[in-house]
């Protein structure tokens, strides 16, 4: 008795996907078929639109053209990680994919991976470690970027990042805080930005390496303007000043988008907050320096905010970090960052 079912196309089905004999396959291409349904669901869930880093989506309307195109490329490469990890379940087809980004635009590729993986550990019901792992491999070499990609999940899930949390670096995990100030500023600027609100749930010094990357984010709503960018951050109360500058700098230093006429003013405009500024270009540098990805408008920033090469500011860096013990006024990693603003005054 027929059970209504085409059998033979039924059959014909599952022997073939995307004009592919399924007979040829191995065990690990079937594994992979079984997933592709939760690969839709995540995608469907947690995946973020490409559209969502152009100037247009975001409502950013300062800088020249050729600025704003590249930080939307910027923005479009994060993405490009972020959901290459919410749909790979394996670390070596991550890191391929990774890998394809432009050189110069790679490292935020490993931020945006850091963010999915910090996302999917985050909400794990179980230990998971796919940002563990990310770290103890290729993601070694971009190390201050998947910290901080590791905050931008504090933007998106927030209770179970402690857990995620304690598996990063003691000293380099207050990035995380970093990169979850950035994610405010750059979804949220209207609040962050214009109307100076303060995070709920943070406090202490976190509330201060929150505005490290909510200045990184200026950088971008400003579209790299560096002649409206001085007057936003002297709108905020002054203590805030020198944690924003700071963000500024890396973020010019990192990811570019003006000359050495726009960079010469603004270090100028940045007055007793240069050597905050150039603490942050530093640590650009040397973010780059170990990724073994060096930039052009990195090497600029460098000459002109910390008046040396990348190689040298990147090297201030690491002569910071020798004999780095505990304080009791200051943690650890505002202890590195003191040392190097010194060597900037």
């Amino acid at each position: 008795m027929s059970s209504g079912i085409n059998q033979g196309g039924w059959r014909e089905g599952l022997l073939r996907e995307d004009g592919e004999d399924r007979r040829s396959r191995g065990p690990g291409e079937f594994t992979r078929l079984r997933r592709r349904p939760f690969r839709s669901v995540r995608r469907t869930i947690l995946g973020i639109p490409p559209e969502e880093a152009t100037f247009e989506r975001r409502g950013f309307t300062g800088g020249n053209p050729a600025s704003r195109i590249r930080l939307e490329q910027v923005g479009t490469s994060f993405l490009r990680g972020y959901n290459a990890a919410i749909d790979e379940d394996e670390l070596e087809p991550l890191v391929r994919r990774l890998n394809e980004v432009d050189e110069g635009f790679r490292g935020f590729a490993f931020e945006g991976a850091a963010m999915g993986l910090a996302i999917r550990d985050g909400l794990t019901l179980w230990r998971s470690k796919r940002l563990e792992t990310l770290l103890a491999g290729p993601g070694s070499a971009h190390v201050y970027m998947v910290h901080v990609g590791a905050g931008w999940a504090l933007g998106r899930i927030k209770w179970p990042m402690r857990r995620v949390m304690a598996s990063l670096d003691p000293l380099l995990r207050w990035l995380v805080f970093d990169g979850y100030g950035f994610h405010e500023g750059y979804f949220h600027w209207r609040k962050y930005v214009f109307n100076l609100a303060r995070p709920g749930g943070l406090s202490g010094y976190a509330l201060r390496v929150f505005d490290q990357g909510l200045g990184r984010s200026l950088w971008f709503v400003h579209g790299a303007d560096t002649e409206t960018l001085p007057a936003t951050i002297e709108a905020f109360p002054r203590t805030r000043h020198s944690d924003l500058w700071s963000g500024v700098g890396l973020a010019c230093t990192y990811a570019g988008g003006v000359n050495e006429t726009e960079l010469q003013a603004l270090r100028c405009a940045a007055g007793r907050y240069a050597p905050h500024m150039a603490q942050g270009a530093a640590f650009a540098a040397k973010a780059r320096q170990r990724a073994g990805n060096p930039a052009p408008q990195t090497e600029l920033a460098c000459q002109i905010l910390c008046r040396r090469s990348a190689a040298r500011a990147a090297e201030v860096t690491d002569l910071a970090l020798i004999d780095l013990a505990g304080d009791d006024n200051y943690p650890d990693y505002e202890t590195w960052r003191l040392r190097i603003q010194e060597q900037f005054s």
